[in-house]
């Protein structure tokens, strides 16, 4: 009975990435990719990202991509945009994606809704 209200009110939603970095790359770096992330891909397909550090937690060696669209239907556009993109290696998509990985080993993804 109660999910029903809350669901009905989402504000937007939260794609949140659980990544380490690979050695060599550092949380500013990683910083920087989704800086160029935001300007160069993200705002085209309504998807805004930030990159969080640790100062206090249970695992302060992991950062956290926050991905944020309207709803979850822009962020499911966004999704497929990506994917397909990914598959031309001259795409935007591909070379941030390169650039990521080089950065980067995601070890979890959760996705929310914003109330």
């Amino acid at each position: 009975l109660f999910l029903l209200p809350l669901a009905a009110s989402a504000e937007g939603h939260m794609d949140v990435i659980q990544a380490d970095l690979v050695e060599g790359c550092t949380a500013a770096q990683y910083a920087e990719i989704a800086s160029d992330f935001n300007k160069s891909w993200g705002k085209d397909h309504g998807y805004t990202a930030e990159i969080l550090a640790p100062l206090q937690s249970q695992d302060l060696t992991s950062v956290f991509w926050i991905g944020r669209t309207a709803n979850a239907a822009a962020f499911g556009a966004a999704w497929d945009a990506w994917r397909d993109a990914l598959s031309d290696a001259s795409s935007t998509a591909a070379k941030l994606q390169a650039r990521f990985d080089e950065c980067v080993l995601n070890t979890s993804r959760r996705s929310y809704d914003v109330l």
